[in-house]
């Protein structure tokens, strides 16, 4: 249908309002309590129009624009009517125009005309509820527009918050005035979202190049940047197949991560601040892949054959993830693993108490029968080989598979002095299967932490951690330094060996104690020894786990950094040889699991651009689809806490290296995908209409 709008014939649809048919036109009316995704109300009056055979200024987000309809907006009745409006608003609260948003944006297109000549608005005075641990509301800064109120109310059928008082008394709050923690607000942002002044904002300001990013910080803080919200709302719905085919899109070993993930999503979930407990992300991701139906592979698609082929160089988790995504992407895929069997550090150092064999064998299972061959025993001696031999790319994932030794003043050639990573490898390959007396470990990583744990698990009568920070300053997860406390290890802080003398029956280890100076280039303090604190400890083995190294053998041909790294192109993992790529460990030294994945799954992108592909190798798996944006009405939210993670007793614990870990029940998943605050829903808000730049000055 058509309506005219000053002057200018536009097209519409029936059910439109007379401001969505003009917005739509491009044509701007006025307004502040509008919003496209709540209903409107009318209350600011700022959209009044005139339509002819109509009487009085009707506003124009509440009437229904009707075929045939003349409309102005911009008679000079109406524009002093809104200056008039506008001046009443900024009366009620000058501190919004202080605010570079919405409400001060629409003040300056309209202008101001004095209803009060000589009148000098003043702030209420009234204070800021700092209360809310995500953000800040300050009713001086509002207008009752009621945005927030309809957006709680009627889009997220919460209703945590409305119009509370009397007359000039009136004020945007919660029920009885209760602290927002004791309400049923669920901290969605949806308030914050659509407030036109900043009376309810983000606790941490954002702006709009890292607003999505500081909106979705779980999504962020994940290396893979894995749909964390849409997955864990799935499994909150009961939806455990289509869970794990987000997860899947991403990478290709969804149960492994759930057991060893350093779950960086975690520590950035908002529920800290709120409830004190992160979602427990990674054991959400661990159950829907021990449930895994295999209706994902249904969906799965695989390009049709290239006739291009790579050749991969170790099976850890970058190499087998990289192979994965070029398979997808239609290409021949050979990796190449020295061992006896792939999983790289996975399998030769992780221990099973953690991860066990059975559950990496499943996953590396799938990726073989995706197409992808393994040869186990094979070394590789060069990428030559692979490329004489029709490999058209190589992809180098060696890791970094040389623990690092320390080196002590004393008898530091003691074979009772070992590095971590070969002692773990030792007892994964069976090769150590008892450790007796006292065993020191030197270091605070989850190497360090393996270590210890394992050596309980072995008969050790006691085990010492010997760590030359703070316990805060641990790079290990928290669960593994609290489950190697209730496993009875000794922890010795801010304490580092530097002697080690061997005698016939012990090792007598000369430490010093330390403390913690200015923050280093990893942001933690600087341990500085303290002058004078040298003291002994007798131990039956000292065990380094302090760092691992990668070793690129010099057949390879391929330039290394100063740490012996492979040096590649930031952006397309190339390296110094031509049509041979590197990532994971090899290049960055030690890292996760999850970082080695997602550099994997970006180097294979660029593989696919060398070979004449798009570069696109993450094909949709889970169909779109929007969350639904109704949380609805809880009581006491804020206070539910997160799931605990099934575990078996200690006693078994310390004499086996039977899982201790074990996955949640489906009614623990549902309940504890439940406490996600649904961040992402913000990002589904429409944005309110702005006036355009040629603003009128204020007067």
């Amino acid at each position: 249908m058509k309506i005219t709008l000053n002057d200018k014939v536009i097209e519409t649809r029936p059910g439109k309002t007379v401001l969505e048919a003009a917005l739509d036109a491009g044509e701007y009316i006025p307004n502040l309590c509008y919003h496209p995704d709540v209903r409107p109300v009318g209350a600011c009056r700022l959209c009044i129009v005139q339509i002819k055979g109509m009487r009085g200024f009707p506003p124009a987000c509440t009437t229904k624009a009707a075929d045939g309809m003349e409309i102005r907006t911009d008679s000079p009745e109406l524009i002093r009517f809104r200056k008039n409006l506008a001046w009443l608003a900024v009366s009620e609260a000058p501190e919004a125009m202080k605010a570079n948003g919405q409400f001060r944006k629409v003040v300056e297109y309209i202008g101001l005309e004095d209803v009060l000549p000589g009148y000098i608005p003043q702030s209420k005075g009234r204070p800021a509820d700092d209360s809310d641990p995500l953000y800040i509301r300050d009713p001086d800064l509002c207008i009752l527009c009621g945005r927030c109120v309809r957006m709680c109310s009627d889009v997220r059928q919460v209703g945590a918050i409305g119009i509370v008082n009397r007359g000039i008394e009136s004020e945007v709050g919660t029920s009885f005035a209760e602290p927002v923690l004791q309400s049923t607000c669920k901290f969605c942002g949806a308030c914050a979202e659509v407030c036109p002044t900043g009376a309810i904002r983000d606790r941490i300001p954002m702006c709009e190049i890292d607003r999505e990013a500081k909106i979705v910080p779980c999504r962020e803080a994940c290396p893979a940047h894995v749909d964390v919200p849409r997955y864990v709302y799935l499994i909150s719905q009961g939806r455990f197949d289509e869970a794990l085919e987000v997860i899947r899109e991403r990478l290709p070993f969804p149960f492994v991560l759930g057991a060893v993930c350093t779950h960086l999503c975690e520590a950035a979930c908002k529920q800290c601040q709120v409830s004190g407990q992160p979602v427990a992300i990674r054991e959400l991701k661990r159950y829907v892949a021990s449930r895994d139906s295999g209706t994902w592979r249904r969906k799965l698609k695989v390009v049709a054959p290239t006739g291009k082929k790579i050749a991969v160089i170790g099976s850890g988790p970058a190499g087998l993830s990289c192979a994965w995504f070029l398979r997808r992407a239609g290409h021949e895929v050979t990796v190449y693993e020295a061992l006896p069997r792939p999983g790289g550090m996975l399998r030769a150092s992780i221990p099973r108490y953690r991860l066990t064999e059975d559950d990496l064998d499943r996953e590396i299972n799938v990726i073989r029968e995706a197409g992808v061959e393994i040869k186990t025993g094979v070394r590789v001696e060069s990428p030559d080989e692979l490329l004489k031999n029709g490999a058209d790319a190589v992809f180098i994932a060696i890791g970094a598979e040389k623990g690092t030794r320390m080196t002590f003043e004393g008898s530091p050639e003691d074979p009772r002095i070992r590095d971590g990573l070969t002692v773990l490898e030792d007892i994964n390959d069976g090769r150590l299967t008892k450790m007796k007396g006292i065993i020191a470990v030197v270091g605070g990583g989850n190497v360090a932490l393996d270590v210890v744990r394992s050596a309980r698990r072995l008969g050790a009568e006691r085990v010492i951690l010997l760590y030359r920070r703070s316990r805060s300053e641990m790079p290990a997860s928290k669960e593994e330094v609290d489950f190697a406390e209730e496993e009875g290890v000794e922890f010795h802080f801010l304490v580092n060996p530097v002697k080690v003398f061997g005698k016939p029956d012990k090792l007598e280890v000369e430490c010093i104690r330390m403390e913690l100076g200015e923050p280093d280039a990893s942001g933690r303090r600087r341990p500085v020894a303290v002058e004078g604190s040298e003291f002994r400890i007798a131990a039956d083995q000292l065990i380094a786990a302090i760092g691992q190294q990668t070793e690129v053998p010099a057949s390879f041909g391929i330039e290394t950094d100063k740490w012996g790294c492979v040096k590649v192109d930031k952006d397309t993992y190339a390296t110094s040889r031509k049509g041979v790529f590197a990532a994971g460990d090899a290049v960055t030294g030690p890292a996760s699991v999850i970082e080695a994945i997602d550099a994997a799954r970006k180097a294979a992108s660029s593989i696919d651009l060398y070979l004449g592909g798009d570069g696109n190798v993450e094909k949709p798996i889970a169909p779109p689809e929007k969350m639904d944006p109704r949380l609805g009405s809880e009581k006491g939210f804020s206070g539910r806490k997160r799931r605990p993670v099934p575990v078996i007793p200690v006693e078994e614990r310390t004499s086996t290296f039977n899982e201790v870990e074990k996955t949640y029940s489906e009614e623990d998943a549902v309940n504890e995908a439940s406490r996600c605050l649904r961040c992402k829903l913000r990002l589904e808000i429409g944005r309110a209409p702005m006036p355009p730049e040629n603003k009128v000055k204020i007067r």
